[in-house]
């Protein structure tokens, strides 16, 4: 359960811009409660990515900039830190499409993770040992190369390296990309687990609007770089721009592609 009254991370007002003339956040506000899962949603390019990125500070690789506003971590900038020393201080990013070292076993993955951990191997393996338990398949493809797993596998094995870092935070970008549907339920219901019994908050940015907000506290949506609604993720499933729009239902039932796609040009929140 998420304590509201503890922001673990802050985006104040920020804006990002690449390569010196792209701007690609407008302005964007979120709070991450200590010990809650909150979901950033949104279609391809509305931003999610670059938002993650701008706190794990991986945006400089892309060259990107935060060029306005402030991001704290436990009340402290991150603009100054490197995405190495957010790692140490407990923040860690997944990025989307897994990014498993291919050549590697799953458990040569993992351990690839535990490089900031102190406490020598009685830690790593107390570490590898947990991770193993969330995800019992690593266990049985702990000498398998990862390059020859399933993309289910590959995301079990980042999430699992991410967790060998003991994270207080995962930054966890588009869970459910190119998975199949009852994967993709595994998955959520290990986050949920991680978060319940871990300790672990999460911040996940997903296309996958209707399994997002049956797992999360509370929800953002963003659109063309600017967060446009935001609330419970209970009262969001409810809601009838939400449910039109972005589940394809309306209050006479499901609505084809057609109907959805000229739904955008009406939405109360752009006009």
């Amino acid at each position: 359960m998420s304590n509201q009254d503890t922001p673990l991370l802050q985006i104040n007002n920020i804006e990002v811009i690449y390569d010196h003339v792209i701007l690609v956040l407008k302005g964007v506000s979120l709070t991450v409660p200590k010990g809650s899962i909150i979901a950033l949603l949104g279609a391809n390019g509305a931003g999610k990515s670059t938002t993650l990125k701008s706190i794990s500070g991986l945006l400089g690789a892309e060259r990107g900039v935060v060029t306005k506003g402030n991001i704290l971590y436990k009340d402290q900038p991150v603009e100054s830190q490197s995405p190495a020393d957010l790692v140490d201080h407990g923040v860690i990013q997944v990025m989307e499409g897994r990014h498993c070292f291919e050549h590697l076993t799953i458990e040569e993955n993992l351990l690839t993770g535990a490089y900031t951990l102190s406490g020598g191997r009685k830690a790593v393996a107390k570490n590898l040992e947990m991770v193993y338990q969330y995800f019992p398949r690593l266990a049985e493809r702990r000498k398998s190369q990862a390059g020859y797993t399933s993309g289910g596998e590959q995301q079990m094995c980042a999430v699992g390296r991410a967790l060998m870092s003991n994270p207080e935070m995962i930054l966890l970008d588009e869970p459910s990309m190119g998975l199949a549907p009852q994967l993709v339920e595994d998955i959520f219901e290990i986050i949920k687990q991680l978060n319940e019994q871990e300790g672990v908050t999460f911040l996940l940015a997903e296309q996958n609007t209707n399994i997002a907000l049956r797992y999360s506290d509370f929800g953002y949506i963003m659109e063309n770089g600017r967060i446009v609604m935001e609330g419970l993720a209970s009262e969001l499933a409810e809601n009838e721009d939400v449910k039109e729009f972005y589940l394809g239902i309306s209050k006479e039932g499901k609505k084809n592609f057609r109907d959805v796609k000229n739904y955008r040009r009406r939405k109360r929140w752009l006009t």
